[in-house]
């Protein structure tokens, strides 16, 4: 048997690059003793779900009727039970309903329990809207500090502060309010030496945030870096991370994703809303007991909390449903769907009422398309979807590579030397182009613009002639030297971001992903745009053009391109497919754009399929070694269980307990000697017939307690997991009765049973172990970890990457 206890020594010496488990150190015993309990004082309702006798004397009973603290509960870095909690679940429900016809305090106790989810949905889509918003404003005005201050009040962002002045539509960014630091430090902005003094300024502000933001994270919760979406899904599926989404990992995730985002770093804060709003819904369980004491309902929970999160982070409520199926959960029952509409519903509600950017919309880039696509136009949209797929596999393999560099060598040992460095390169980089020095988030919302009369971008300096101009449509017009300049920034922009981002994404402070990708795709689809729309100009009597494009007519939109480039590269890097389109949709609020949206968006998963299977999120849970079962993947070789059980051939025989004759002693020698999670329990060894399956985190609990509170339990009283005691010498000392917490339904399949049928009971089931008989006797036994090791083995990877049970 294989199922090891994680031990807290080989967790610190890991070097995981998602969680910063190198540099955790001290902190960690801080944050998972008070973030997330291991609710060991809350379970003693449910030690047992599938019954077992108690008729043994009258001091066993007494012992037992009182609750055991811990039993039925789950060790850090261990995977719940899915069928055990739900059978808890099933129990809970079925005792609360026969008791709500006795009285009307219990009816008014089962209406409040049916209740309590929708209840904790609106909690959930609160808190996460309101600290969305929070993020939204307070990033919004520290990046803007880095350019200047505002004098009618250093709280206004630029934007904000030019409200109110009287200055003109063009030079609406010039208003006396807002003072650059050369203007507020040597009392001008022109010249060489301002611009020398904005750049130093720039560049102080972006290291001052960055630098406070990795210090935050490893001095106090370790686990608030990365995207936080690699290990919601690994939650999801089961597995235990205590302290990943509690109290201290949301106060410093809250405050660094503020300050990361606001330092210019090539990163986006749309995964992050995801872990926070996670871990909104994690702390919000705690005031539900339905929640609180059921890790398979909490996991319900979280699914919709992502949902949330998505919803706030786009301003795309079904979208976030749509990704929390699609992308991240791993049981999401109809019910779970109905909350997750609702969280998301209540979350965007919030984040609109709180209305951080001010123009009514959730999110900064919201745009509008009028002028309808032709099909010709699909070439080019198919053309982005495989320069998207192109790019996300690139992308994935070099980051994935550098984060293998990171946790094998020195590199990792030095954080916050590496994001002192990152960030400095970054902001250098930056400030001369105007397109990268701009947030991301700004960066988008101009590609993806459509230009009107009065826009006084560079990407809308075109030559203008307005005889031909009809309502507010523009006609295409040949490109002036603005745009030709914008260009040559632009394809500058999509050097330094499509290498930038590889070494960016997994360092030690929030970082997304969506947002870098979504701008590599934007700059890219703009570009092709301008092109697309420069050849109509120029050549509209083509064939390809003349059918439908002719002189002065407005028809190529170079914002929809930049929309769907950058759709493309998202599904290249997270190969989302549904979700997507949908978010992409409800971001521009053009139905009309479903079919390129689609086209790219496929076409992006095609390509980067072809080269890669994974997704990036896939690929660092790998990287990782979590225990996550894939249920996207097939299984398709001819293996059997006997070829994958333990013990192998030569390992020594499976530890076994005796339902019987074994002695304290005897089982606390087991329990010393090996590291196991469980213990077949057998009705004698000669027979090896098998009765059930014991947690060795019970039986230590049940063991101790029992020392403390049953007289005459010492190291030879005999144990046993029988209804009746056995006969013994009238002599011998008291008896310990453990029935009540032996499985007595566990897992099983035969020796001959095809593993690709093992497999797919671990994923539908969420199975911890299962055991292998052969001809009704006890032969060896199945973990996870020995199922993801196969699948390993068989993909020519190392099996030894899998790290935890």
């Amino acid at each position: 048997m294989d199922q090891k206890g994680y031990r807290r020594g080989s967790f610190q010496s890991s070097t995981s690059d998602e969680d910063m488990l190198e540099i955790a150190g001290a902190s960690l015993d801080f944050s998972m003793a008070d973030d997330d309990p291991p609710l060991d004082r809350e379970m003693g309702g449910f030690t047992s779900y599938n019954g077992g006798g108690m008729n043994g004397a009258s001091k066993m009973m007494d012992f037992l009727e009182e609750p055991l603290p811990g039993v039925g509960t789950y060790e850090d870095f261990n995977t719940i039970d899915w069928v055990r909690e739900k059978s808890r679940d099933r129990d809970r429900h079925r005792e609360i309903t026969s008791k709500s016809k006795e009285s009307t305090w219990a009816l008014i106790h089962s209406v409040s329990d049916a209740f309590s989810g929708w209840l904790l949905m609106l909690f959930i889509g609160l808190l996460a809207g309101s600290l969305a918003g929070l993020i939204d404003i307070s990033a919004h005005w520290m990046t803007d500090l880095k350019e200047g201050v505002c004098l009618a009040g250093f709280w206004f962002n630029h934007e904000h502060c030019c409200w109110k002045s009287n200055t003109t539509f063009t030079d609406r960014d010039k208003c006396p309010e807002w003072m650059s630091w050369s203007q507020l430090i040597i009392g001008h902005g022109e010249g060489a030496f301002a611009y020398i003094l904005n750049y130093f300024m720039y560049v102080i502000w972006a290291l001052l945030f960055s630098l406070l933001a990795v210090l935050l994270v490893k001095g106090f919760a370790p686990y608030a870096c990365g995207s936080g979406i690699p290990e919601i899904k690994t939650i999801l599926s089961g597995f235990i991370i205590r302290g990943y989404l509690g109290k201290w990992t949301l106060i410093i995730k809250t405050i660094t994703l503020v300050l990361a985002v606001s330092s210019g770093l090539s990163l986006g804060k749309e995964g992050p809303l995801v872990h926070v709003a996670c871990c909104c819904g994690n702390i919000l369980c705690h005031l539900f007991t339905k929640y609180r004491k059921n890790e398979a309902k909490r996991r319900e929970v979280l699914s919709a909390a992502a949902a949330a999160g998505v919803s706030v982070a786009f301003g795309a409520p079904i979208g976030g449903v749509l990704f929390s199926l699609e992308e991240v959960s791993y049981y999401f029952p109809l019910k779970t769907l109905w909350r997750s509409f609702f969280a998301a519903l209540v979350a965007a509600f919030t984040l609109r009422s709180i209305n951080p950017f001010g123009n009514s919309r959730l999110v900064l880039f919201y745009v509008e398309f009028h002028m309808p696509w032709h099909l010709l136009e699909l070439v080019p949209f198919i053309l982005l979807g495989i320069f998207g797929g192109l790019w996300g596999a690139f992308f994935i393999r070099s980051n994935i590579a550098w984060c293998r560099r990171r946790k094998t060598t020195k590199l990792g040992k030095y954080p916050v030397l590496e994001v002192f460095v990152v960030t400095a390169i970054t902001a250098i980089l930056a400030f001369p182009n105007e397109y990268t020095r701009m947030s991301t988030s700004e960066l988008i919302s101009e590609l993806f613009n459509d230009c009107g009369i009065l826009d006084s971008s560079k990407l809308c300096e075109y030559v203008n002639d307005f005889n031909s101009t009809k309502g507010d449509d523009l006609p295409d017009r040949a490109a002036g030297p603005g745009v030709y300049t914008a260009m040559w920034q632009l394809a500058l922009a999509l050097i330094m971001k499509v290498f930038i981002t590889i070494f960016t994404f997994g360092m030690k402070v929030p970082s997304g992903l969506f947002i870098p990708s979504m701008a590599v795709g934007a700059i890219a689809g703009r570009l092709l745009g301008v092109a697309m729309e420069q050849l109509a100009f120029y050549h509209h009597d083509w064939i390809i053009f003349s059918g439908w494009c002719s002189q002065g007519a407005d028809c190529i939109t170079p914002g929809l391109y930049a929309m769907v480039g950058a759709a493309a590269c998202l599904g290249g890097v997270t190969r989302m497919t549904v979700s997507l389109v949908v978010i992409m949709f409800e971001l521009t609020g053009g139905l009309e754009y479903i079919v390129p949206l689609m086209a790219a968006a496929m076409t992006s998963k095609w390509v980067a399929d072809a080269i890669g299977r994974e997704g990036i999120y896939d690929a660092h849970i790998r990287l990782n070694g979590y225990p996550f079962l894939e249920a996207k993947e097939e299984f398709s070789h001819k293996t059997l269980a006997m070829d994958v059980m333990r013990p192998r051939r030569n390992d020594p025989p499976l530890t076994v307990i005796t339902q019987d004759s074994m002695t304290v002693e005897d089982i606390e020698t087991i329990i010393n000697e090996t590291t196991y999670s469980g213990y077949p329990v057998v009705v004698s060894r000669e027979s090896q017939r098998l009765v059930g399956f014991v947690l060795r985190r019970d039986l230590i609990i049940s063991i101790e307690n029992a020392r403390k509170k049953q007289d005459g339990i010492v190291s030879t009283s005999i144990i046993y997991f029988t209804d009746h005691s056995p006969p013994l010498p009238p002599s011998s000392p008291s008896m310990l009765k453990l029935r009540s917490i032996l499985d007595l339904s566990p897992f099983t399949v035969t020796d001959q049973t095809p593993m690709e049928i093992v497999v797919d009971i671990f994923r539908k089931l969420g199975l911890r172990q299962c055991l292998v008989t052969h001809n009704g006797k006890l032969l060896g036994i199945i973990t996870k970890k020995d199922v993801l090791k196969h699948i390993a083995q068989l993909a020519n990877q190392d099996p030894d990457s899998i790290l935890f049970n």
